[in-house]
C-alpha cells in the first residue's frame, strides 16, 4: 500500500510505503502516529501515488493546467532527462576549466588537513582513544589542527545523529 500523506506542521507532501506505527516528515522532521497523518490517497499502485502527489504539488503552485497537459509523471521525467545538459558541458560552455573545477570539488571545503577532514579527525579521536572524554577528544583533535569549538559541536552532532554515544562523559562510535 502507498499513501500520499501531509504534514500538519509544514504542509509537506510525501509518499509512505506500507503501514508503520509512526511517520516522520522529511522536511521538518516532525514525527506523528501514521494514523494521525492526513492521507490524501491510499493505493496499491506506486505510480498512482506519485501522480497524485505531483498533481497536488503542481496545484499548490498554480500549475495545475500545465500538469494536466502531461500524460504521466514518468513521461515528464523522460522529457527532463532528455533536455538536461551534463555538468561537463555546462561548465565548459560557461568558460570554466572542467579539470580545475573537478579538482576543486575533490578538496574538502572545510579545510582538510593532511590527516583527514575535521569530522574524520574527531571520529578517529573517539575510535583510537577508546572511550575518551570530551576533553581528551578535543586535545587529540587540537593536536591535528581542529579547533576545540568544532570538536565540541561535532561530538554533540555525532551523538544526536546516532553515530556515537555518550555515557558518563565518555564517547564511543556506534
Amino acid at each position: 500500500m502507498y499513501a500520499v500523506v501531509g504534514c500538519s506542521e509544514c504542509s509537506a507532501l510525501w509518499i509512505v510505503e506500507g503501514r508503520s506505527e509512526t511517520s516522520q516528515c522529511p522536511r521538518c522532521g516532525s514525527r506523528r502516529p501514521f494514523d494521525a497523518r492526513k492521507k490524501f490517497v491510499e493505493t496499491e499502485d506506486a505510480e498512482h501515488a506519485r501522480e497524485v502527489r505531483a498533481s497536488m504539488l503542481a496545484n499548490r503552485q498554480d500549475e495545475g493546467e500545465a500538469f494536466a497537459s502531461v500524460d504521466s509523471v514518468s513521461e515528464l521525467e523522460s522529457q527532463v532527462e532528455d533536455g538536461v545538459v551534463d555538468d561537463e558541458t555546462y561548465l565548459a560552455e560557461s568558460g570554466l576549466d572542467v579539470d580545475e573545477v573537478t579538482a576543486a570539488g575533490e578538496r574538502d571545503p572545510r579545510g582538510s588537513t593532511s590527516s583527514g577532514s575535521r569530522k574524520e579527525i574527531v571520529e578517529r579521536a573517539i575510535e583510537e582513544l577508546d572511550r575518551p572524554t570530551a576533553d581528551e577528544a578535543i586535545a587529540y583533535a587540537e593536536e591535528r589542527g581542529v579547533p576545540s569549538s568544532y570538536t565540541e559541536r561535532a561530538l554533540e552532532k555525532l551523538v544526536r545523529t546516532g553515530d556515537a554515544s555518550e555515557s558518563r562523559g565518555r564517547y564511543r562510535l556506534l
